[in-house]
């Protein structure tokens, strides 16, 4: 692909997106950063980040195929593309049925909508797609440059690993709380996880993964929270980030939900860059 995102990105919500923050992601040393939690189709805030930095990657997490016409996108996408060549990676998705009442038959919206954007002149080499699933795995690694799994542990980046081959982009999302209160960490860690485990494609992937359904209940058991969203000391969430590397990923983009993310960002780039 002709998008260098490197090994590490910083993944916030579109909402907590700044190019003040990019640009910190880019001192450090990241080498993309994601703008997650279903950005609008216009793509504007990604334009503001690229335009507010020189050379970091910048992808989306992902634009909602439910929500955004793909026309609109592929419009958006060839903007970008035409002011800030080989900096945006376009990561488009179906979310979670809970998201909308439209939700039917993914599978086919996910083929038609990647179909749609390849008609629109929008290169495979410049899309991602969040799969978890194994048919929705292959599509990634047929139709696009790859794959970008959400709220997943280092054994699904095994497993996806095996399914797209060696050449395929694995790119997934690992959540940590940097946070020197470790009561506060696991409370902010159980929250989270607790809205993912009651979304039933998310509870399906760990279920396909082996989890029981006991550990998956009441906000997720201690073992699950210790690889869904790190906590603990640096040292500990590094190795927690770099196990997905080890496993197969290419590239891990680190959504950290502590009290000072910048901060985190910082510390974790000392020990992963």
């Amino acid at each position: 692909m002709s998008i260098d995102i490197g090994r590490f990105g910083v993944w916030k919500r579109a909402a907590e997106v700044t190019p003040d923050l990019a640009r910190v992601a880019e001192e450090l040393g990241y080498g993309a950063i994601w703008v997650g939690g279903s950005p609008p189709g216009d793509l504007a805030v990604v334009e503001s980040v690229i335009e507010g930095t020189s050379s970091i990657g910048v992808a989306t997490g992902i634009v909602n195929m439910w929500r955004e016409d793909p026309a609109t996108v592929a419009g958006s996408y060839h903007r970008i593309e035409g002011s800030h060549p080989n900096r945006l990676l376009l990561g488009v998705g179906i979310g979670h049925p809970e998201s909308t009442s439209e939700y039917r038959k993914p599978y086919d919206t996910m083929v038609g909508y990647l179909e749609q954007l390849d008609s629109a002149g929008v290169p495979s080499e410049h899309m991602i797609l969040a799969a978890l699933g194994p048919k929705a795995l292959r599509l990634a690694a047929d139709s696009t440059a790859g794959s970008h799994p959400y709220f997943t542990t280092p054994k699904h980046t095994r497993m996806a690993r095996e399914i797209v081959g060696p050449d395929v982009l694995l790119a997934p999302e690992q959540t940590v709380v940097v946070d020197d209160d470790p009561a506060r960490a696991r409370e902010t860690a159980r929250t989270f996880a607790a809205r993912y485990l009651g979304l039933v494609n998310y509870r399906n992937s760990l279920l396909r993964e082996g989890w029981p359904e006991s550990e998956l209940d009441d906000g997720g058991s201690d073992r699950l929270l210790g690889e869904v969203v790190l906590t603990g000391s640096l040292d500990e969430i590094a190795a927690g980030i770099n196990a997905h590397i080890e496993a197969g990923a290419d590239h891990v983009c680190i959504q950290d939900l502590g009290p000072d993310p910048e901060s985190a960002y910082r510390d974790l780039a000392e020990l992963l860059l």
